[in-house]
């Protein structure tokens, strides 16, 4: 019986003995491997991009240009979130938030606010986190560099188009976006200054806000049509605006719509002659540009502080040419699938 029992003493010790150092042995193969996936993420730069929505075309042309840049390098990728709305500011202020918190290497924001982002970009950047700025810029210097649309220069564009079909006299209507947008400010006081200064037989009878949003610029827009039967014409300052402008127009005629941005909605407007012309950015560079001006401050370059992009003018003439199909048409598939 002893003997037995010794023997069974002898056998559990040697079991757990041999589990021990089995357990011990898987121990440090996982630790292992959490160093090498440690080792790896360190060495792997993250790049947080936070534009001011996802729901437009216009933020998935920008998300396909910054990883058009990000394959041309090694060592570097993309986290990329942004608000449901470009009305979310909260939304953004905790991404932007997070994006801090976790320490990535970079930030490209396109602040949804001039005002209200500077103290999160200032925030980054004295916790050494290069910030660039891209479409909209912000109320403060401590940002690396900033990719941008020369919008005052796309709203003066969209100025001259609408006096040159209207013959230099008539009414229009704006349909804005929302204050505190600096880009779309920019676009429309471009577009006001210009009509004001060379075009005095156009008056501008009305200006309403869609809030970036499609339902709400298409219930402005049809307001102003209906308070102005006689309206000549119309300017929209972005895409959801100039969406918005194109439904309430489908039923009208007589109305010249000169709009911002595109989307495939917007050039079928356009091809089917519901929208004059638009004025376009190009996003692909704009994400493009900003890519690569985060990768080379993080190489320890300086990368060019002021990056304008120039607008252009697409009407039914032009829009099938390479140079123009090229902005409104990028191949999204290749980079974001």
């Amino acid at each position: 019986m002893s003997s037995a029992l010794a023997w069974g003493d002898n056998d559990t010790d040697f079991i757990m003995r041999t589990s021990l150092r089995s357990r011990i042995g898987t121990a440090l193969v996982l630790c292992a491997s959490f160093c090498a996936l440690a080792c790896n993420r360190s060495t792997e730069k993250r790049i947080a991009f936070i534009p001011k929505g996802r729901a437009h075309v216009f933020w998935q042309s920008v998300h396909a240009g910054a990883v058009a840049a990000m394959r041309e390098e090694k060592g570097y990728t993309i986290v990329w979130n942004g608000p449901a709305s470009e009305t979310d500011y909260e939304g953004q202020i905790k991404i932007m938030d997070a994006a801090i918190n976790q320490h990535v290497d970079a930030i490209c924001l396109a602040p949804i606010d001039k005002k209200i982002l500077v103290t999160l970009v200032e925030h980054a950047a004295n916790a050494n986190i290069p910030v660039i700025i891209f479409d909209s810029p912000v109320d403060s210097e401590l940002f690396t560099a900033q990719v941008a649309t020369n919008n005052y220069q796309g709203g003066r564009v969209a100025a001259a188009r609408v006096g040159e079909i209207l013959k230099g006299a008539g009414k229009i209507a704006e349909v804005a976006v929302q204050a505190g947008s600096a880009s779309t400010m920019e676009r429309e006081r471009g577009f006001e200054e210009r009509i004001k200064a060379e075009f005095p037989g156009i008056k501008l009878v009305d200006k309403q806000y869609g809030m970036a949003d499609f339902a709400q610029s298409l219930k402005v827009s049809e307001n102003m049509l209906t308070a102005t039967p006689d309206l000549n014409g119309m300017f929209a300052s972005n895409e959801s605006s100039s969406v918005g402008a194109v439904r309430a127009l489908k039923d009208r005629k007589g109305v010249k719509l000169v709009g911002f941005d595109s989307s495939p909605q917007l050039i079928e407007a356009l091809r089917n002659g519901v929208i004059d012309s638009l004025v376009v950015q190009d996003p692909f560079q704009m994400g493009y540009k900003s890519m690569k001006a985060a990768v080379e401050k993080l190489k320890g370059g300086n990368p060019e502080r002021m990056q304008n992009i120039d607008p252009t003018l697409v009407t039914k003439e032009n829009m099938d040419t390479p140079a123009i199909q090229a902005k409104i048409n990028p191949d999204l598939d290749k980079y974001l699938k």
